[in-house]
């Protein structure tokens, strides 16, 4: 414990001054980390380093499974089941193939196919907080995409955890864990709100509940010989997701997936072996080799088998490649099972080596695409070597050919939905263009002309003559999609939609007739709202009832604060 107690504190002291370095020159912070943890690394042993990522990554799982909203992931769940097997089974059998073909052992060679196949929900969820929280598709695909392979990543452990895939060891690893996950359903449903309950208005009692639950889960996985990954998954699962109710809980799972997402980076960083530096020559170039094969198949390889597959099933070359690029580094699962097999003697250290190497490359590389996702699709699309489907916009989307003098609608959620009932109520012909499979029924049956489409695209734009329109109105808090319909060939007024006042002022100068923003739209509706109570228009009742209405749909995407 004293030893681990170590490795904690000289990481903490190492990672400070990279830390200032990056928030001074605004730079990323996941290379911040691991540029620490290497640096940390010099000066600390491995076998500490291999226990706090271990038990580290087991709180990590454990705060992601706590904040799965299956009801935000519904929607889009079959597909992403369909493309993450889709991609672990392509991408996977290539690291086994390129492992192989490298001459490494076939055990060896089914770890690299490990380590490629499965995507960081770490990393994933950290980056993609804001399209998350503003219920983006792909923020929602990539969700389910990491679900999908986590649960998948469980099952490995599982079989891996028996030590032999005699079926004496595998049944009852198999019996274990699908146990603890009744057993996490079970208190989802029916014993969470009676910890509630007791906890009364004391979040410090609610939270102190839940990591009492935790250790349960993690103290039976230990008892039934199955590995406290599994258990801690299962115990985020078991926490009831209502960031309304529970609102002070998930400020505290927040805090303590904020720190060890630190600690993870880090670790990261100190298990690396600097080819060179720590090996011999052949060595280095043999593990490079490795890497830079680990690397392509990871970072570029996987994200287009899972883009082709999202195309295939339906969705916009734009939504399906934004989704895609978050699943381009190697899985904290993936991580778990190397460190496992090297404490079982089943991975030879030199390929432990190359996969830790690999992760911390592609975790870093991860941020900087995220940081340029939308110039790389750009360049690709530009490029011709994504095309997406238009028979399936042509075939979900329905729009008079002679409309004209219409108005083109950017989304069709609550504003959406407002401003065509505004439209049907002044008999003014307008289009709406939604991409979003949630909605798709809704548009097309609600709706007298809508198209099925990414706004950043421009067929799109194409299906809704934009050119014969008088005005666009964007419902999307989206920077990228603004200045997209802003560099449009059409003549139609355009008013738009910012998250904050810089972005407006942006906007207004680039050309938009109108921007609306948070702090502007609420003045207003607290202006509307008062003059409503104050006429009588509207009771007191109706106007508590609204506000808590509107509360409870913001908690409901609360912003993840890491990244």
């Amino acid at each position: 414990m004293s030893e681990l107690l170590t490795a904690v504190s000289v990481l903490f002291i190492v990672t400070g001054p990279f830390l200032l370095v990056a928030n001074r020159f605004d730079l990323p912070t996941v290379p911040a980390l691991v540029l620490a943890g290497i640096a940390a690394g010099w000066v600390l042993e491995p076998d500490p380093l291999l226990e706090l990522a271990y038990y580290g990554i087991a709180l990590l799982v454990f705060t992601f499974g706590a904040r799965i909203d299956f009801a935000a992931i519904r929607s889009v769940i079959v597909d992403g089941e369909l493309a993450a097997l889709g991609q672990i089974l392509v991408v996977g059998s290539l690291g086994v193939g390129f492992g192989l073909t490298l001459g490494v052992s076939l055990t060896d060679a089914i770890y690299l196919g490990i380590a490629v196949a499965f995507s960081s929900t770490i990393v994933g969820t950290a980056l993609l907080h804001r399209e998350i929280m503003l219920d983006l598709v792909r923020g929602r695909l990539s969700q389910s995409l990491h679900f999908v392979q986590d649960l998948i990543a469980i099952v490995v452990i599982l079989l891996l955890g028996a030590g032999t895939l005699e079926a004496g060891y595998v049944g009852p690893a198999l019996a274990g864990g699908a146990a603890l996950f009744l057993a996490a359903l079970l208190v989802n449903r029916y014993l969470f709100d009676v910890i509630g309950r007791f906890a009364g208005d004391s979040d410090e009692l609610m939270i102190l509940g839940v990591v009492a639950l935790l250790a349960l889960f993690v103290g039976a996985a230990e008892f039934v010989g199955i590995s406290i990954v599994v258990g801690a998954f299962a115990a985020g699962l078991a926490v009831r997701h209502d960031p309304v109710e529970y609102l002070g809980l998930f400020n505290g799972i927040q805090s303590i997936r904020d720190f060890f997402v630190a600690i993870f980076f880090v670790t990261i960083g100190a298990l690396v072996v600097v080819p060179f530096v720590e090996l011999g020559w052949t060595e280095s170039v043999e593990t490079l080799a490795l890497v830079a094969g680990l690397v392509v198949l990871t970072a570029v390889v996987k994200p287009a088998v899972t883009t082709a597959i999202l195309i295939a099933r339906g969705y916009e070359a734009r939504s399906a490649t934004l989704a895609s690029l978050n699943t381009d580094q190697v899985s904290e699962f993936a991580l778990i099972i190397v460190i496992q097999a090297l404490t079982l003697e089943a991975l030879s250290p030199a390929i432990f080596d190359a996969i830790i190497l690999a992760a911390a490359v592609t975790m870093v590389t991860s941020s900087l695409t995220h940081r340029y996702n939308e110039e790389i699709y750009r360049t690709l699309s530009d490029s011709g070597v994504i095309h997406g489907k238009h028979d399936r916009i042509d075939e979900w989307s329905d729009v008079p050919e002679e409309i004209a003098d219409h108005v083109v609608i950017v989304g069709y959620g609550r504003q959406g939905t407002k401003l065509v009932e505004t439209c049907e109520e002044l008999d003014q012909p307008y289009v709406v263009i939604e991409n979003d499979p949630a909605r798709r029924d809704a548009v097309t049956s609600e709706c007298e002309a809508a198209v099925v489409g990414d706004a950043m695209e421009t067929y799109t734009w194409e299906k809704a003559n934009v050119e014969d329109a008088t005005l666009v109105l964007s419902t999307v808090d989206s920077r990228a999609v603004s200045r997209r319909i802003l560099s449009l060939d059409f003549s139609a007024d355009v008013t738009l939609r910012a998250g904050d006042q810089e972005t407006a002022l942006e906007l207004l100068d680039e050309g938009a007739l109108y921007v609306s923003h948070p702090d502007l739209l609420a003045g207003q509706q607290l202006v509307q709202q008062i003059e409503e109570l104050l006429d009588g228009d509207l009771s007191r009742d109706e106007l508590r009832e609204l506000q808590q209405a509107e509360i409870e749909r913001r908690a409901d995407h609360a912003p993840l604060h890491f990244g």
